[in-house]
């Protein structure tokens, strides 16, 4: 037998070679995960990941677009205006948008009109909020860069567009689960 260590011994002493360690959920509340559903737990850090990075590409892509300051919110009442060329009521974007705080839209709308991307008017009672040639073409500046930064990177994952839809389904109808929560929770 010889004195010198076999690869075996090696590897064992360096900590190479030897069975990976079980690595239990991804989440950033071991004390949330460890109840009946750990899965949700990693979902709930996945889409935490993800909306604070969604976040950060919605504030660097406006200001790249020319609209440098506004804010996720002041962004996504933007696009949602522009939605569709037609005018929108408050009560409409926030509906759309699953926002209960109207003053945050509100004051979101103020900033937009005040930046001349959004004009308000009139239908019947209500008031409305219509885009303006400006916020157009922001969206359209927004939408350029996103299809060179964003959408090509992504489309060269791989991903299949199908499942990616299955997706945001499901995670549209989980969020009326945790609106429902918050429902209960306040009710107590």
């Amino acid at each position: 037998m010889s004195d010198t260590p076999s690869r075996a011994d090696e590897a064992a002493a360096t900590g190479q070679g030897a069975p990976a360690a079980t690595v239990g959920p991804v989440v950033s509340s071991a004390h949330l995960a460890s109840g009946a559903m750990p899965a949700l737990s990693e979902v709930e850090f996945a889409v935490t990941m993800m909306v604070n990075a969604y976040h950060r590409w919605m504030v660097r892509c406006m200001a790249a677009a020319g609209a440098p300051g506004m804010s996720p919110l002041d962004t996504l009442v933007l696009h949602s205006v522009n939605h569709r060329d037609r005018p929108k009521t408050l009560a409409d974007i926030c509906l759309v948008l699953n926002i209960e705080d109207t003053h945050t839209v509100a004051y979101a709308l103020k900033k937009l009109q005040k930046g001349g991307l959004v004009t308000t008017g009139r239908l019947g009672k209500e008031k409305t909020v219509a885009i303006t040639p400006a916020g157009e073409a922001i969206c359209l500046e927004y939408r350029r860069l996103r299809e060179a930064l964003l959408v090509g990177p992504v489309k060269d994952l791989g991903m299949d567009q199908t499942e990616l839809s299955r997706l945001a389904a499901m995670l549209r109808s989980v969020s009326g689960h945790y609106d429902q929560a918050a429902r209960a929770a306040a009710a107590m």
